[in-house]
């Protein structure tokens, strides 16, 4: 079975979450640039604008589930370095793929 991972992060995060997945050999993955979105809980709106000037990316990999845990858990770390800068990960499952 397969599940799809979606990690919403700082765009400062970046070059850290692109090293997370390949350290952890997760080849294929898309990824959404300029972002805009708020946190659930005390989260900063990243809005690319003079009042809220940061902004987020979006990576999407479908992997293993094998692979899921250490990937939430890479994610986890990531964000317990800064919780300012902020990153979230979501899980879904996979029906099917072509």
């Amino acid at each position: 079975y397969m599940k799809a991972v979606m990690i919403v992060f700082n765009q400062a995060n970046t070059e850290r979450v692109e090293y997370m997945l390949d350290v952890l050999k997760i080849r294929g993955f898309t990824m959404f640039e300029q972002v805009q979105g708020r946190g659930s809980h005390d989260g900063e709106p990243r809005r690319g604008t003079h009042t809220w000037p940061e902004m987020n990316s979006c990576v999407i990999t479908v992997v293993d589930d094998d692979k899921v845990d250490v990937l939430l858990e890479s994610v986890e770390k990531l964000d317990l370095r800064n919780k300012e800068v902020g990153v979230r990960a979501f899980t879904w499952n996979i029906e099917a793929t072509v």
